[in-house]
């Protein structure tokens, strides 16, 4: 990803593996600040998932495989390390998947540090083909709307959904893309519209509630990406996902999730059955550590909702542009 540091400009990933350590940027910091951090143990990566050091499917699943390459360079029963990493957070497919990649391949003697490397790799190649299966959708002209963070930081690098939106500007077509903030943690605020700037993409911050509005004045697509598909199609992403998805369906706007293959959990059968972590109330309460509701008011907080498979126009992945009725097809490819 591009990073603009003091008139310079660097690429750089969200996280990656050195000397033994792995280090990830403290994604809660920005757009304020950019620091890295540096984990040894395993236990340290799972709590670091946990409070959002890092977020976004594919990053977490990367930050996964490493925490698991970390406890088998310090000896740590690799079973223990896996129900660790597994219960950091329940709903993202990707850590569960990264986390049985590397007991599997770790138990059949592979050098953990290439397996992961390998890993966070392949991430960043099946999203740059997500971008080029994507970009033709995008026309000069066009206003894109997306929610949450699906872009480098949430995918080690390139993104999900910002993947296309990268490959279209970058191939000269010119558009405005809508980030709504997405409350509470202000992903697309902090994180989105941040990546957007490093990018020089035109772009404009909306309320979450402004959604529809801006709908029925004239979005030609959204893209979003997901933390978990099932085998009929539904999927989990960052909560606010299903109302733009449905009001979209109204408005008869397409709607596209980018996701990769490794998202898609093809042993649930629908999306009632995904587990939706709900966080503290807290986070929206509180406002920079000032409590701004009253006391003793009850606050609910789920982190992600569902969006069912009937809203969705087509998935973007590194295979291709599919319908729902291709994932079953894809599952047993």
């Amino acid at each position: 990803m591009r990073f603009k540091d003091n008139g310079e400009v660097r690429d750089i990933r969200a996280l990656w593996f050195e000397n033994n350590e792995l280090v990830m940027m403290d994604q809660r910091l920005l757009p304020q600040k950019v620091v890295f951090l540096r984990y040894k143990e395993h236990t340290e990566v799972a709590k670091a998932i946990r409070d959002m050091v890092t977020r976004g499917a594919p990053s977490i699943g990367a930050a996964a495989a490493y925490g698991m390459t970390l406890a088998a360079l310090n000896g740590v029963d690799l079973s223990a390390a896996a129900t660790a990493l597994k219960a950091a957070r329940p709903t993202a497919n990707d850590l569960f998947y990264a986390v049985d990649h590397m007991a599997e391949r770790i138990s059949c003697g592979d050098d953990p540090v290439r397996v992961a490397d390998s890993y966070a790799s392949a991430i960043i190649d099946n999203c740059t083909a997500i971008g080029v299966h994507g970009a033709p959708l995008i026309r000069d002209g066009y206003t894109v709307m997306t929610h949450c963070n699906a872009g480098a930081l949430a995918t080690v690098d390139v993104g999900t959904a910002l993947a296309p939106i990268r490959a279209a500007w970058s191939e000269g077509r010119r558009f405005k893309v809508l980030v709504s903030e997405t409350r509470p943690r202000l992903q697309g605020l902090q994180l989105t519209a941040w990546e957007l700037v490093q990018e020089d993409i035109d772009h404009a911050v909306i309320v979450d509630g402004a959604s529809g509005h801006f709908m029925r004045k004239g979005v030609d697509m959204v893209i979003v990406g997901a933390d978990r598909i099932v085998a009929n199609g539904d999927f989990a992403n960052k909560v606010g996902t299903y109302e733009k998805a449905v009001i979209a369906k109204e408005l008869g706007v397409p709607f596209y999730v980018a996701a990769p293959v490794s998202t898609f959990d093809f042993e649930t059968a629908g999306g009632d059955e995904i587990d939706i972590e709900e966080r503290d109330g807290d986070e929206i309460s509180t406002i920079a550590g000032a409590s701004v509701a009253p006391a003793g008011v009850q606050v609910l907080n789920p982190a992600f909702d569902v969006t069912p498979a009937r809203y969705v126009t087509a998935y973007i992945t590194e295979k291709g542009i599919l319908r729902a009725e291709d994932i079953d097809t894809m599952r047993r490819e």
